[in-house]
């Protein structure tokens, strides 16, 4: 199968497009011809070896959507022919290739009113929103959450959940981003060049970080006491607040079926649409990576495959 994958750590430059081994499914698992992948901010990090991982070659990527080629033993509820999508098992990377190998108890099937690549798109920015605003910030309707770097795909997906959940949402953005981010229901955005976020946004209830440096730390300013601050770009564990009266929480970005499917019902009523996307070829990998290690980016970033 063809694959983009690195034998060393480093830049997006070291990633190579060429061949390795066709996946074997064991008990549990199916195998999943690949129609789609997306690029995730992770992966970047895993290519500078950020991440732990078992040993090169080493295959990146996290979410995928396509069609079930192979089933292992154990595996009662899918059948080769099935369309599905998912996210691979957590401390797993490996969907930037034609085939893959992953648990069935994680894989959902593809609604049928969705492309391969707009599943994708929606599949771990899905999951990751989902976890952080329902699960760890428990946000509740009536309250007032700032959700940073309002254009990425996570948090583009968080400002359409956190409005469907009844909250107050106020963003940051590049200046060409804000009329996207009142399209997705933001109450008020913030041009982050032109204005400091901690001179016009006070009392929060909540915040969703989604940027990492120095914006981490400051997003405490903004909370109000007792409020609360879900971190998914800065490392492996929450900031430590500077003040003691709010509390900094990392989401654990559990998978499994029933949260791929919540996804897709989001999108099936309407809640949540798919992100702007850009297609590339696998073969443009490093590319890819690239410009998502930029960070200056609106949507997502599809490989498609088929």
């Amino acid at each position: 199968m063809k694959a983009a994958y690195i034998e060393q750590f480093g830049g997006p430059e070291n990633l190579k497009y060429g061949d390795l081994p066709d996946p074997v499914p064991v008990a549990g698992q199916v195998v999943v011809d690949t129609f789609a992948a997306s690029v995730n901010g992770a992966d970047w990090k895993v290519c500078a070896g950020e991440y732990a991982n078992p040993k090169f070659p080493v295959v990146l990527g996290r979410d995928f959507s396509g069609v079930v080629s192979a089933v292992g033993a154990d595996v009662k509820d899918l059948k080769i022919g099935d369309e599905v999508f998912g996210v691979l098992e957590a401390g797993r990377d490996g969907t930037y290739c034609e085939k893959i190998a992953v648990g069935a108890a994680v894989v959902a099937k593809k609604p049928a009113g969705l492309s391969h690549v707009d599943a994708t798109a929606l599949a771990l920015t899905g999951l990751t929103a989902i976890r952080s605003i329902e699960d760890t910030l428990k946000l509740k309707s009536g309250e007032t959450i700032l959700i940073q770097g309002g254009a990425g795909g996570v948090a583009s997906f968080a400002i359409q959940l956190a409005k469907h959940l009844g909250a107050r949402v106020i963003t940051t953005a590049s200046a060409g981003n804000l009329a996207f981010m009142r399209e997705l229901g933001a109450d008020q955005a913030i041009d982050y060049n032109a204005t400091d976020f901690t001179k016009v946004v006070s009392n929060v209830d909540a915040v969703f970080e989604t940027v990492g440096g120095d914006v981490a730390m400051q997003s405490f300013a903004v909370l109000k006491p007792g409020g609360r601050a879900a971190f998914i770009a800065s490392g492996a564990q929450a900031p430590k607040p500077d003040r003691a009266d709010v509390t900094a929480l990392r989401p654990a970005v559990g998978r499994d079926r029933a949260a791929m499917e919540r996804v897709a019902e989001l999108h099936r009523t309407g809640v949540v649409r798919v992100p702007p996307v850009r297609l590339f070829s696998l073969a443009d990998a490093a590319e890819a990576v690239g410009i998502s290690k930029a960070r200056h980016l609106k949507g997502k970033l599809v490989f498609k495959l088929r």
